[in-house]
């Protein structure tokens, strides 16, 4: 009888690198080949603390201008880490131009806004003050820091542009002619697939900002002011009355769905 044939060993894989699940980190400054990077504070403590990294460990890094990059921890104390940059992994995404502007919220509830935003691929989040308002002001180092790690957990490689809080009638004073405004009426417009269609597709589309009220709405004579505005498209989002966090996230989801960049 013939010899069975001896089954091949394949060749053990070469593990990718970097890893799919290394820490990701934004950083301010701009980042090359090469490049060196001393991180101390917060940055540092969830490095060596909490993800526990040791010299040869990847982490992949990103400055909201080049892209994304591949780094190899160098040293790594309680107190420091340096990281050597050695690859592109992917230049900086393009993002469709699109403005949410939600009323300011309850700060837990705000919190939420900014967090889904930002995954969602908002390109500016401004911020709105309305008569009915229950919060009047932002802390931004934190809101920044909400929309930093929410762009680090989804891959994002641009952070939204997150700008001061307006009122109203400053934000409708000085809106680009040029820029679609979608206004998430609770008393009723435009079906909300109908506009979106026609706003254009992916990141060259048209210009557009969406308007969200607060947990009270606009006031009437909030209401005749966007409505009377040149660009303003009164939208409706359905048959029940949303909550303001609930109203942005659906409004930027079913824009992103039907004029964004998921249409790609």
């Amino acid at each position: 009888m013939p010899a069975k044939p001896v089954p091949r060993t394949p060749a053990p894989r070469t593990p990718a690198w970097p890893p799919k699940s290394s820490p990701r980190l934004f950083v301010e400054r701009e980042l090359h080949e090469d490049a060196r990077i001393d991180l101390d504070g917060q940055a540092a403590h969830y490095l060596s603390r909490v993800m526990r990294v040791a010299p040869g460990d990847a982490v992949i890094v990103c400055d909201d201008s080049t892209g994304e990059w591949a780094a190899r921890v160098v040293d790594a104390n309680k107190r420091s880490v340096t990281l050597e940059v050695t690859e592109r992994l992917r230049k900086r995404e393009a993002v469709p131009d699109l403005w949410l502007c939600p009323a300011l919220l309850k700060k837990d509830r705000f919190d939420l806004v900014l967090e889904k935003a930002t995954e969602l691929g908002a390109a500016r989040i401004q911020p709105l003050v309305t008569r009915r308002c229950v919060a009047t002001k932002l802390n931004a180092d934190r809101a920044r820091t909400i929309c930093v790690e929410a762009a680090e957990q989804c891959a994002r490689t641009a952070l939204p542009h997150l700008a001061t809080p307006v009122k109203l009638d400053a934000l409708l004073r000085d809106w680009p002619e040029d820029r679609a405004l979608f206004f998430a009426d609770e008393e009723g417009g435009e079906p909300m697939i109908e506009a979106f269609r026609t706003a254009g597709a992916g990141p060259s589309g048209k210009p557009a900002g969406i308007v969200i009220g607060p947990e009270g709405g606009f006031d009437d004579a909030e209401r005749g002011a966007i409505r009377a505005h040149p660009c303003a498209r009164p939208i409706t989002l359905g048959p029940r009355i949303l909550r303001g966090e609930t109203a942005a996230i659906a409004a930027l989801a079913g824009w992103m769905t039907l004029a964004g960049d998921w249409r790609d």
